[in-house]
């Protein structure tokens, strides 16, 4: 992976999940674990566990209702991500105070070192354009929410 990596080499159109049904941040994170193991084929308990023990470090809600958690686990050959637009804000201990309804999960091979910051970056990069965020905001088919991130991504390459 290099630096041309975009949002569409991590995300693929059946792991964008709108809406997301949640009453709070264990289990919007337990949803997407189960998601995720469907996707990788990993446990889906190793997933929830490796998500939610980066969360228990220090909130991933970057703020202005936006959310990446993110774990590293072996047994996966690259990073895969999953985007999820929550029907309900809920409350994920934000660096703002602000409750969520933009959850993007990167989940990255053991090793990935670099690469993964890298793609946390560009996550961030591409969910901070304040007219994705709005759009996706809109947006309730998650094919469609696929090609608005998917757009964006080949503008910020």
């Amino acid at each position: 992976m290099d630096g041309r990596m975009t949002l569409t080499d991590l995300l693929s159109p059946n792991a964008v999940i709108s809406p997301l049904r949640a009453n709070g941040k264990k289990q919007a994170l337990q949803e997407l674990a189960q998601h995720a193991a469907a996707l990788t084929g990993l446990p889906e308990r190793e997933l929830s566990e490796a998500l939610l023990q980066r969360e228990r470090l220090g909130s991933t809600g970057i703020g202005d209702g936006i959310a990446i958690p993110h774990g590293r686990l072996p047994g996966i050959d690259r990073l895969i991500g999953l985007f999820a637009r929550v029907e309900k804000p809920i409350d994920f201990d934000a660096l703002d105070g602000q409750p969520v309804d933009i959850i993007f999960v990167l989940i990255a091979p053991e090793g990935a070192g670099a690469d993964h910051l890298k793609a946390l970056a560009r996550v961030a990069r591409v969910l901070r354009n304040q007219s994705v965020l709005d759009q996706v905001r809109k947006i309730r088919d998650p094919g469609a929410i696929y090609a608005v991130l998917a757009e964006s991504a080949a503008q910020a390459a």
